[in-house]
């Protein structure tokens, strides 16, 4: 079987015959590819064709695919067996490293992906402060939890639309909708509103309109509205946590929100999410408290395992400046790539992530992004493909760097990019 006989059965199979929708390519057209191995820095598709990826499953393989110290732990872990249902001990285990880890959690919950995190840490703020409003940026993406998945203009806060039919507007009138990285809307939003919210989710650093780094005071400013109004903090860091720094985007940033939504690199791959703060405030999730919450595989022993040896391969290694410093060259050889074409672009980047903008303006939130040329991208992103490069089918994702990208590996990406780049 190859690619597109594999796609053109799912097709009839599955929706778009996919399982997430952006793996159908539709923001950048032809036909998708599937894959079938990966090892390294390296993954290969159905019809056998290699790519250097910068995907890494969509950030989660910090240590690169089939990492031989996580392998070994899930070979070891399922001759014990697969599933419980009950309490084991790598649950334990891993709920260790996540508070030693990251600054702000005493206790967390295991879940089963990033969606059921910022939703269960919604219900869980609604619930300690019997508030109904949610307050969110534009493009900040939380999963597809009806309370998050909406959009609204930008400029000023306004209350949110449904994003998609299936959300009744009165679950969607529910949140407010706010510019990111814009403090006077923010402080507006909070005057005009401050007693009814009952938290503010954000990405520390967003990540699904493309990387945009937070202004210096933004963060700050929002830690201090927040608590000014009793309203509870809630940074979601699927995308950031362990990847930023150790402890994540609040670690890096130095501000320490009420209640952490982890996901992607917390599991290593497998399917898995979290959200977890101080401990009174955990203690009035169920059955401690009256905050329900449950989740039959949450806890899988198999995410456990997979997560766990990734977590402390990160805590004992610390490879956050090497990382860094391998993007940063990605980053440099790109421009450099493409100043010489005379395209227009953008690059932001931080720590081991980033994204390349087709526009000639700084991008700080959503309404910037935007001013990218979508078509630009799409073929660029085709001619890398050809190339044996693989990056996100859309203008608005990160790429992300892993501990396995070495220098031959950089430097062999950067020359298929050039020759990709050439052919525009």
């Amino acid at each position: 079987m190859n690619n597109r006989k594999i796609f053109k059965e799912a097709l009839g199979l599955l929706p778009g015959g996919v399982n997430s929708p952006v793996r159908a390519f539709k923001a950048v057209g032809g036909e998708p590819i599937v894959l079938t191995k990966g090892k390294g820095y390296r993954v290969w598709d159905a019809d056998g064709k290699e790519y250097i990826d910068f995907l890494a499953s969509w950030g989660p393989l910090i240590l690169g695919h089939a990492h031989p110290k996580v392998v070994k732990a899930l070979r070891q872990e399922l001759e014990q067996g697969i599933s419980f249902g009950l309490t084991n001990p790598h649950e334990v285990r891993l709920a260790r490293l996540v508070v030693e880890m990251v600054p702000s959690v005493e206790m967390v919950r295991f879940v089963n992906s990033g969606t059921e995190a910022t939703m269960s840490a919604v219900r869980l703020a609604r619930g300690i402060t019997g508030r109904k409003l949610v307050l969110k940026f534009d493009d900040c993406y939380h999963g597809h939890y009806d309370s998050l998945l909406v959009s609204a203009g930008s400029g000023v806060a306004t209350f949110g639309i449904p994003g998609t039919p299936g959300i009744p507007e009165d679950i969607a009138g529910l949140t407010l909708v706010v510019p990111y990285n814009d403090e006077e809307a923010l402080e507006e939003a909070f005057k005009k509103h401050g007693e009814d919210i009952a938290c503010a989710i954000v990405e520390p650093v967003a990540g699904n309109m493309g990387v945009v780094i937070p202004k210096k005071s933004f963060l700050s400013k929002l830690r201090e509205l927040t608590r000014a109004h009793g309203a509870l903090l809630i940074f979601d860091e699927v995308i950031t946590g362990f990847r930023l720094s150790k402890g994540g985007a609040q670690e890096l940033f130095s501000v320490e929100p009420d209640i952490t939504c982890l996901g992607k690199i917390l599991g290593g791959g497998m399917p898995v999410g979290a959200y977890g703060g101080r401990k009174e405030l955990m203690e009035r999730a169920a059955p401690e408290g009256e905050v329900y919450q449950a989740g039959t595989l949450s806890g899988n022993p198999l995410a456990m395992v997979c997560g766990a040896e990734t977590l402390r391969t990160l805590r004992d290694t610390e490879p956050y400046d090497e990382l860094e410093q391998k993007m940063e060259k990605l980053a440099e050889g790109v421009s450099s790539i493409l100043k010489d074409k005379g395209l227009p672009f953008r690059i932001n980047r931080i720590a081991s992530m980033m994204t390349v903008f087709f526009t000639e303006k700084e991008v700080v939130d959503f309404s910037s992004a935007k001013t990218s040329d979508t078509e630009l991208f799409s073929r660029f992103f085709k001619t890398l493909l050809g190339k044996g490069v693989l990056i996100p089918p859309s203008q608005f994702e990160a790429w992300f760097i892993s501990t396995a990208h070495d220098e031959d590996a950089l430097e062999e990406a950067l020359s298929r990019i050039q020759d990709a780049v050439g052919s525009l």
